[in-house]
């Protein structure tokens, strides 16, 4: 069940999945080859419905052990969510599924199993850095609000919109403008006619230095430091299951050589059998003849 040709049929059919379940979102190639879809679709689900059945029975004489691996269960209740029969209102439940067959690919390609691993083993430290940078956010937003927030309502009105802007500044989108908007005030930049007439309590106000400290500061820590924490993280749990999969394969051939040994002794053990009971034929043909010349 583990050869490459196998894994490559698994994965050919995992990418059809893919494609089936995107040329359903045109309504142009539904209504003239949705039949013909459908009936891959179907195709796609039997054959996976199939691949599951067979690894069960690879386990024989225990085929639970193939509920013991976390990717097998996650293979087999998509397959079950595919064959239940939903009622119209539950259909969105149904095309969720046949969306996440597409994850199967995460269960097939043992490189995308490290990187899943990775991923799950930095989410404890992810949660850290999570809180650290919420901080940082929660300082600079209150700080946003009230440097700002008369010049530039738009961006810094309350602690809501101060946060999504600075979002907005962490990620480099365009952040420089909301800098422009506060170092050269709302009035000069930014802000046209129709949206100071919004704003009824807006007080223009340039803050050239302010406004650069501020904002640089915070893409800077936000930016620079924060994400190439998370990058760090993931980088380390990465390394962790890359270890952790070399050391299992070492296992796994030093219990395949040990099997092997064995396998050599008792293949030798069987020649000397072999051999002993030629050469006990021997002996009885020497003895019959000693027999027959007395």
């Amino acid at each position: 069940m583990e050869s490459k040709s196998f894994t490559r049929i698994v994965i050919f059919f995992i990418v059809a999945a893919a494609v089936l379940v995107g040329l359903e979102t045109s309504e142009s190639i539904m209504s003239k080859h949705g039949s013909l879809i459908h009936v891959l679709d179907a195709l796609v689900l039997y054959v996976f419905a199939a691949e599951a059945l067979l690894k069960i029975l690879s386990h024989l004489p225990k085929p639970g052990n193939y509920f013991k691996d976390g990717w097998n269960v996650f293979d087999f209740s998509i397959v079950v969510i595919c064959f239940m029969p939903f009622d119209a209102e539950y259909v969105a439940v149904l095309r969720l599924a046949r969306v996440l067959r597409v994850l199967r690919l995460l269960s097939v390609v043992p490189k995308l199993q490290i990187l899943v691993v990775a991923l799950l083993r930095s989410i404890p430290s992810m949660f850290y850095v999570t809180i650290l940078l919420f901080i940082l956010f929660y300082i600079y937003a209150v700080l946003g609000v009230m440097l700002f927030g008369d010049n530039d309502p738009k961006h810094y009105a309350n602690l809501g919109d101060s946060m999504l802007s600075l979002f907005r500044v962490v990620t480099l989108e365009d952040w420089t403008d909301i800098m422009y908007i506060n170092m050269y005030g709302s009035d000069n930049y930014g802000y046209e006619l129709s949206e100071m007439s919004r704003y009824p309590g807006i007080v223009p106000t340039a803050s050239p230095l302010v406004s650069v400290i501020f904002h640089v500061s915070f893409v800077l820590f936000g930016t620079m430091v924060m994400l190439n924490l998370f990058i760090g993280v993931i980088m380390t749990g990465m390394q962790e299951a890359q270890e952790e999969t070399l050391q299992l394969n070492e296992e796994d051939g030093s219990t395949n050589s040990k099997l092997g040994d064995y396998s050599a002794i008792v293949e030798e053990m069987r020649e000397l059998e072999d051999q002993v009971e030629t050469l006990r034929n021997r002996l009885r043909g020497v003895r019959e003849r000693e027999e027959k010349r007395k």
